[in-house]
């Protein structure tokens, strides 16, 4: 269980020290690291003739790389006992045990899979959007009016639908059907795409758009809340969260080269099929949790 431990203001000096220098070493070899794998993204650049492809795996495994020298240093400084040993381990270690603990290993690694999957859609969509307004011949009066402001009630609205019915629904069912809706509406950019520059359509789009991301994330926000302990919320909601943008982000730097390779409308087409197998891992979740209320 999760102590309260008294610890002086020293204690609190060293482990922000350890925040700080964590984060520092995972800057300065993700940034280090482009020079040393520059002859590997021209190696695959020439195996694959795609240096688009080429340029997302080598900054994949710039990331991984960053990740693990950040996580020695973390072992190591936190072995030495330069910090707190009990503070770390309560900071770090023990919401992670926490979550493990609970759910079992095979269910929680399909929670983490759906957490960091769920909005891959929309947010890899989101990044090359208003690149997308512009390009199709849209002004940035009608942009800012149509899409920011008129966008914005339309959110609203569907995360007040969304709370209403997650808790007429469930937080499962709601999920998968947010989940589809974020994927299918992703068609209309394409109809949009092939259409040009009509203004009542762009409306209808962003209206069905905004309102299935309200909903998918009034259902988001629920589920990941229940996920967390209360001895652990702020730590495990906040892993939660940024899990949730750290695949889409990635993948998002490089909408602008997906256009390039297949033009908008395959781009759309590409966000809409990414978002399908999260389907299944919402299905998936929601089986496991049946068979884990059965076995109580």
């Amino acid at each position: 269980k999760h102590r309260e431990e008294n610890h002086d203001a020293a204690d609190y000096a060293r482990f922000f020290g350890l925040f700080l220098l964590i984060a520092g070493t995972f800057v300065a070899v993700f940034f280090l690291s482009a020079d040393l794998t520059s002859s590997i993204k021209a190696s695959l650049t020439e195996t694959f003739n795609n240096k688009h492809l080429a340029g997302f795996i080598v900054g994949t495994l710039r990331l991984i790389i960053a990740v693990s020298a950040a996580g020695f240093f973390a072992t190591v400084l936190g072995k030495s006992g330069v910090v707190n040993t009990e503070m770390v381990k309560e900071g770090y270690v023990d919401p992670i045990q926490n979550f493990f603990d609970r759910y079992g290993k095979n269910l929680a690694i399909t929670l983490l899979l759906l957490v960091g999957l769920y909005r891959i859609s929309d947010i890899v969509l989101g990044v090359i959007s208003n690149v997308f307004y512009q390009d199709l011949g849209y002004s940035k009066t009608q942009i800012a009016s149509v899409v920011k402001t008129f966008g914005l009630f339309m959110t609203l609205a569907g995360g007040f639908l969304g709370g209403v019915l997650t808790t007429r629904f469930g937080v499962i069912k709601l999920l998968w059907w947010g989940a589809l809706l974020s994927s299918a509406t992703n068609i209309l950019f394409m109809i949009l795409a092939k259409m040009g520059p009509n203004l009542p359509m762009l409306y209808a789009v962003i209206s069905a758009d905004n309102l299935a991301a309200g909903v998918a994330s009034a259902a988001f926000v629920a589920f990941l809340s229940s996920l967390t302990d209360v001895s652990f919320t702020a730590v495990q909601y906040a892993i939660f969260t940024s899990l949730m943008t750290l695949l889409p982000k990635i993948l998002g730097g490089y909408s602008g080269s997906i256009v390039d390779a297949l033009g908008y409308q395959g781009f759309f087409l590409f966000t809409t099929l990414i978002g399908v197998p999260v389907l299944y891992i919402v299905w998936l979740c929601g089986k496991k949790f049946e068979l884990k209320e059965a076995q109580k």
